[in-house]
């Protein structure tokens, strides 16, 4: 948990707590407000930091009255949007800053320690997806951006292919890259093909051990396999159920078997304060001698874990058994390497460009009823998937907010903005006469276009 000290390193004076204290005090309770992620507490402390810097260099008090804060907000604003470039922010970084210091002095106020709030707000209604009216509260104070699904990268499947090939170390052809010189490509793919197939998050693949892998079916199906996350590894620590696809699931599965296995035999790798795996199973092992489940593991424990035969016990690592973390890099390098050699245009990618990337497809697949007619056909031949009836009965944007692990529809809903939604409706419907589950009232509103 981040703390605000002044630089004398006092926390209170004649007068009471310094505001530092309070502002302390705030960050305190973030993980009871509906902050409980560390990337949160320190990115409100960070707001919080150049709010109390910049009154102090003017020698405003942070709880001063009204009418000077109101000024003093005025200048941050100009000061931070138009001002020096080292302190520029972005329109989306200025609303954030703008929030948390609106919740910190609503909050502050209410506890007794300011006098007033020096923000602005106004009452508007939005329409929610199932058109329900909804009055939310604007802070006046912040400045608009751009549509929030424009600023969603993903990769079209011509360029997932290809990276997917480039991973691989293969050329846009799928043959060998004779000029590639890199390693770890087995690795490389296997771990970025989980990620585009099951929409998981940086820190998710990351910190997936390898005993959390769903074994392979004894025959395949287009029905994807569950994959389960534990809570400590998912934003928010809250954890989820999400898919992969059999086919990139049975990569993972060569890549543990053959060149990870070769990466980790005999491995001589020691962290500092090493938790020893033993006995493990798909839920859990004996860790120093005490059973634990991987749902209980944090990120920082899992760097720690030393699995029976020597190495990491993450899914990914390096030669020598050591875990591999870097994976912006490894995504970097290769989008450098297929624009300098095989396509200009190819887009600059980082890890979360590949969870869009899953949200699109994956969307588009649930809207062309392609995961229904294959569950459609597990149900009918008796198996028991329950998977499979799951997708025979759920909406394809409620799928999608489930295996992407949001919280709401409405944020979901930010992905059909970017996806061609009347094509596929369209296509689907000609090419299949009817004969896919599109619902009759989208068909009927995009019939004049067919």
């Amino acid at each position: 948990m981040p703390v605000l000290i002044d630089e004398d390193l006092c926390f209170e004076d004649a007068a009471g707590p310094r505001p530092t204290m309070v502002m302390s005090l705030w960050l305190r309770e973030l993980p009871l407000s509906g902050a409980p992620s560390p990337k949160s507490w320190r990115t409100y402390a960070q707001a919080l930091k150049s709010w109390a810097e910049f009154l102090d260099a003017r020698r405003i008090p942070v709880f001063a009255d009204r009418q000077r804060l109101r000024e003093a907000l005025s200048m941050y604003a100009e000061y931070r949007l138009s001002g020096p470039l080292e302190a520029r922010l972005s329109p989306a970084s200025w609303n954030l800053a703008v929030r948390t210091l609106s919740s910190f002095y609503q909050w502050a106020a209410a506890e007794g320690h300011a006098p007033t709030v020096p923000f602005s707000y106004v009452r508007q209604s939005m329409t929610c997806p199932d058109g329900a009216r909804v009055e939310v509260t604007r802070n006046l104070a912040t400045v608009r951006t751009g549509n929030a699904h424009a600023t969603r990268k993903y990769l079209e499947k011509p360029y997932a292919d290809l990276l997917m090939r480039a991973l691989a170390g293969n050329d846009p052809t799928g043959e060998r890259d004779v000029s590639f010189r890199g390693r770890e490509t087995g690795r490389n793919a296997a771990v970025i093909g989980l990620a585009l197939s099951s929409g998981l998050r940086s820190q998710e693949f990351t910190y997936l051990t390898v005993y959390e892998v769903p074994p392979l079916r004894r025959r395949r199906t287009a029905v994807p396999v569950s994959l389960v996350l534990a809570p400590p590894t998912a934003k928010g620590r809250k954890g989820r159920s999400t898919w992969i696809g059999s086919e990139d699931l049975a990569r993972v599965h060569d890549y543990i078997g053959w060149e990870r296995a070769a990466a980790a035999e005999g491995s001589r790798w020691r962290p500092r304060d090493p938790l020893f795996v033993e006995a493990p199973t798909h839920d859990g092992a004996l860790i120093n001698g005490t059973r634990r489940r991987w749902h209980s593991l944090t990120p920082a424990e899992r760097l720690r874990l030393v699995a029976p035969g020597g190495g990491s016990a993450l899914l990914a690592v390096q030669a020598g058994g050591k875990p591999f973390v870097d994976w912006a890099t490894v995504l970097r390098r290769t989008a450098q390497r297929i624009r300098d050699r095989f396509e200009p245009s190819f887009p600059h990618v980082h890890p979360h460009v590949t969870r869009h990337t899953f949200a699109m497809a994956t969307l588009e697949r649930l809207v062309r009823g392609y995961y229904q007619q294959a569950a459609q056909l597990v149900v009918d031949a008796g198996g028991d998937d329950a998977l499979a009836l799951y997708l025979t009965k759920a909406d394809p944007l409620l799928v999608l907010r489930d295996l992407l692990g949001h919280t709401s529809a409405v944020t979901t809903q930010a992905y059909l903005h970017l996806l061609d939604t009347q094509r596929i409706y369209r296509d689907a419907y000609a090419t299949a006469g009817g004969a896919l589950a599109v619902d009759s009232d989208v068909v009927a509103e995009f019939e004049d276009e067919v």
